[in-house]
């Protein structure tokens, strides 16, 4: 299963994306995640469906410092082997 999901709220500045990427990795899933210039975080993760409905389930809180007001998730088709990771993207 693969989905893009666009974070809005306040998840820059708060580790949003360490956080993300541990969780992402403690559950198995490849993808990545990066902010955006207009205050948004993105990310794309892929993995088994169980493990990213869990990881979904984490995504509605996020981590301790952060608030998430609206998460966009779309599925889209799997593009096996894209990702070697889970990584986090700059710029």
């Amino acid at each position: 299963m693969q989905v893009e999901i666009y974070f809005e709220g306040l998840v820059q500045g708060v580790n949003f994306r360490y956080h993300t990427q541990r969780i992402a990795r403690s559950l198995g899933l490849v993808g990545f995640v990066r902010n955006l210039p207009d205050g948004r975080v993105h990310a794309l993760v892929q993995g088994p469906e169980d493990a990213v409905r869990r990881f979904l389930e984490w995504a509605q809180k996020g981590p301790p410092m952060a608030r998430v007001d609206r998460m966009d998730v779309r599925e889209l088709p799997e593009q096996g082997g894209a990702f070697p990771d889970f990584e986090i993207r700059y710029g």
